[in-house]
């Protein structure tokens, strides 16, 4: 256990926060800035309160470098709550721009690259079913499924020439009047929690999102005129969001993130929302478009300053207090390098692991995510094994270290090491799992045995070895 008795919170989320940002806001619930009030009292429409929510815009719009064009708002409902979001907001701006379309002319396209970018497309398909839906074709762009190992599994970024993009954004279709309609939406989600998959922020990796595809760099058509058309594109950057800067930014129409990962407790969405998004509902209801919700509808909650009605005032003064805290410890770009290094440490012992015949990685090479590091844990048949899988959450949860249990979905160890996790953290992991690869492999050689002090037959690193009767153990 940590010298402070806190354990190391390795779970998806509700993830870690950092310790001075909980103790300041442990202060604060009891009196608020001398207010004589807590802040989970604080009205949010005190000028207490909408100063707080300012600056917390503020500083994130810095950080990110957001530009006039996009409004930062804050609502409820988190990134589950943003897959039905963008389907209405992003359908009434395409009723709006092209009235006379039939629904299914109005696609929307799906990027498939884990769990929750599945679970958003099957989202938009629910709401889009006829006969009562909200008018429009929900499909796959890309299904990353078909690239895997096993054919089943997201364990991949797939190639740049599979994506099937709609006609409206190919290179060869460049004059404004040879093109069908734009979809109404493109989504896709930068880094999957469950599946351990993220796209590369290195753009000219093959494992990069493609944005090449979407905004060809040689069109001349008359629509853009020297600009890049304002395309649909949807950013979920819920479990990566201020982990590092945010590839091509501007041309996003939306960016959603839930704060429970590097920014705050459960309860706040960030939405980054291009201003020709911001689209008056009802217009687009009398066109035919189905009626949004209105704490659903951007323009609402973005005329109202994020306060229409009543935001979730405690998560919202705890992700200031974390965007402070970011830009003390040297910004995002210092995030950014401490990130790489921490899941570089990690990554290597687990290929270690790979080696001694003990882990096994889940992820293709080049689309392992930065945030969460999933792998599994191997029996003496080679086999992913539960019961090894649990020696060594046993072994972890005795050091201190809680939350490394894989999704329920997929199974499996994963270790979540967002902002909050620091690299000594991760030292802490590896030092452990080092210790466990170790202790596997002499339980091998001691049930075969092999005498223990054997290391190029029991050590860490030297692979599966045969035993004297033939056996692979």
């Amino acid at each position: 256990m940590p010298d402070n008795n806190r354990a190391v919170n390795f779970g998806a989320g509700p993830s870690a926060l950092p310790l001075s940002v909980l103790q300041k806001a442990s202060t604060n619930i009891l009196n608020f800035q001398n207010t004589g009030i807590g802040i989970t009292e604080l009205s949010h429409r005190s000028k207490e309160f909408t100063g707080l929510l300012a600056d917390l815009e503020a500083r994130i719009r810095k950080q990110l470098d957001v530009p006039p064009t996009h409004k930062i708002i804050f609502t409820q409902g988190g990134g589950t709550g943003q897959f039905s979001a963008v389907v209405y907001n992003l359908l009434a701006r395409h009723r709006l721009l092209y009235p006379e379309l039939g629904d299914d002319e109005r696609r929307l396209e799906y990027v498939l690259t884990g769990s929750w970018s599945k679970r958003a497309m099957e989202e938009a398909k629910r709401l889009c079913a006829s006969p009562r839906g909200v008018g429009g074709n929900a499909r796959v762009v890309v299904d990353a499924r078909a690239f895997s190992k096993d054919g089943k599994s997201f364990d991949n970024i797939p190639p740049h020439a599979e994506y099937q993009f709609s006609p409206y954004t190919a290179a060869s279709l460049v004059h404004l009047r040879t093109r069908p309609p734009p979809p109404a939406l493109i989504y896709y989600c930068e880094n999957e929690t469950v599946d351990g998959v993220q796209f590369s922020d290195d753009l000219e990796s093959p494992q990069s999102f493609p944005f090449g595809l979407l905004f060809p760099p040689d069109s001349d058509n008359e629509e853009r005129g020297g600009h890049r058309p304002l395309l649909p594109l949807v950013g979920d950057y819920s479990s990566s969001f201020m982990s590092r800067p945010i590839p091509r930014l501007a041309d996003h129409a939306v960016i959603f993130a839930g704060a429970q990962k590097n920014l705050g407790p459960a309860g706040l969405t960030i939405v980054i929302v291009r201003q020709d998004c911001l689209v008056d509902a009802d217009a687009a209801a009398k066109l035919g478009a189905a009626p949004i919700p209105l704490t659903f509808a951007y323009k609402t909650i973005a005329d109202s300053n994020s306060v229409y009605n009543t935001p979730s005032v405690f998560a919202i003064y705890v992700a200031e207090l974390v965007m402070k805290n970011i830009e003390r410890e040297g910004g995002l770009a210092r995030y950014e390098q401490v990130n790489r290094r921490k899941k570089q440490k990690l990554y290597g012992i687990v290929e270690e692991g790979e080696e001694a015949g003990v882990l096994r990685r889940k992820v293709q090479e080049g689309s392992e995510s930065w945030m969460n590091v999933v792998f599994e844990v191997l029996g003496k048949d080679g086999l992913a094994s539960k019961e090894a899988e649990q020696r060594f959450i046993d072994g972890a949860s005795q050091k201190g270290m809680l939350g490394l249990k894989g999704h329920r979905s997929v199974g499996g160890i994963r270790a979540s090491i967002y902002n909050a996790i620091t690299e000594d953290n991760v030292e802490s992991l590896v030092v452990y799992t080092t210790e466990f690869i170790q202790a596997e492999k002499d339980a091998r050689c001691e049930m075969y045995g092999q005498p223990l002090s054997r290391n190029e037959a029991c050590g860490v690193g030297q692979g599966l070895e045969t035993a004297s009767d033939g056996e692979l153990f």
